[in-house]
């Protein structure tokens, strides 16, 4: 893990487990994490995909998206606080 990243892996997760998840790795993030590497995988179907993109896209702490190489993963950068 780098430092003032957390990487998050929802392999095997529902929805719901998946929104427990990342709200909880949202609550702990400290001020020196600056972005949380959520990995949802695409192989599987766009379901988690989709609601990491829809959901976090507005959440207050989370200041944008950032869609890289790998389609499995959606990078979420935090706002500072």
């Amino acid at each position: 893990m780098q430092s003032g990243t957390l990487r998050l892996d929802l392999h095997g997760m529902n929805c719901t487990q998946a929104r427990a998840a990342i709200d909880a790795a949202l609550r702990r993030a400290g001020g020196s994490v600056y972005r949380i590497e959520v990995i949802h995988g695409y192989r599987g179907g766009t379901e988690l995909r989709s609601m990491v993109r829809s959901v976090y896209a507005k959440h207050p702490k989370v200041k944008r998206l950032e869609l890289g190489m790998n389609p499995g993963s959606t990078e979420l950068v935090l706002r500072e606080y």
